[in-house]
């Protein structure tokens, strides 16, 4: 119940990638083209970006919509990144409001998000969350089905999963105890991992320059590719890969 974004390339300013498209994040929050579930995305929105030379990303996240906040304009005109994930939120039913549950979510060098929701959440997952060590649950940074899937992803990432595996598994055990909606997006700066499970999502690619990775298309040029839903996506400004998930979607 989000549109997210996450793009590898050389630098750009924030506002290029998120502001500038006609059809872009920024008018994602108010007038979606392709969302399935909900039909706008006023409940936060959140920005990271990787600084050259710092390997932890940044993150400038509100509690409400994007075209509200006359400071994000500013900082999106100087910013430039080569790396940058972002996200406006449309909140799930029973979670939390408020800055610290707008995606992205981050720790180390990474940053995520999820597109999506769990029914049934908390009860549901509760043995699930029940898997993950007690420091884990107490840092969760909001009260919200997407922050126990970061919670969930990043374990796996520090016990030495990739970045797609850590997904695909993560996926997997949530979707074998509800009809849960798992797009989810990640990405360490320069690799970028998505899953589609119950949403749109589009890749474009600049081969050897850039790769964009979103919800639906920033615009109507050439080049956008849909990504089946129940696949798992690598990216790097050098080459996207999409491969089937274990199992159909829901």
């Amino acid at each position: 119940m989000c549109r997210h974004l996450a793009y590898v390339g050389p630098p750009r300013t924030i506002r290029a990638l998120v502001t500038d498209p006609p059809y872009g994040l920024h008018q994602q929050s108010w007038a979606p083209r392709m969302q399935k579930y909900g039909t706008v995305n006023a409940d936060g929105f959140g920005i990271g970006w990787y600084a050259d030379g710092d390997p932890v990303p940044a993150r400038y996240r509100r509690s409400g919509p994007i075209w509200a906040d006359p400071s994000f304009a500013d900082l999106a005109r100087v910013v430039h990144t080569r790396a940058l994930l972002a996200a406006v939120r449309s909140a799930t039913d029973g979670c939390a409001p408020g800055e610290a549950a707008a995606a992205p979510y981050a720790a180390d060098q990474w940053l995520f998000s999820h597109n999506g929701a769990l029914p049934g959440w908390p009860a549901a997952f509760a043995d699930l969350a029940a898997t993950l060590p007690p420091a884990d649950l107490l840092a969760l940074e909001a009260r919200c089905d997407s922050a126990l899937v970061w919670a969930l992803v990043l374990r796996r990432l520090r016990d030495g999963a990739a970045p797609g595996e850590a997904l695909a598994a993560t996926v997997r055990d949530i979707a074998a105890r509800a009809d849960a909606r798992l797009n989810l997006l990640l990405t360490d700066g320069t690799l970028i991992a998505a899953t589609t499970w119950g949403d749109t999502l589009f890749h474009r690619l600049e081969p050897g320059r850039c790769a964009l990775v979103a919800s639906e298309p920033g615009d109507d040029l050439p080049g956008w590719t849909p990504v089946p839903d129940g696949s798992l996506l690598l990216a790097t400004a050098d080459a996207v890969t999409v491969r089937p998930l274990a199992g159909p979607p829901g």
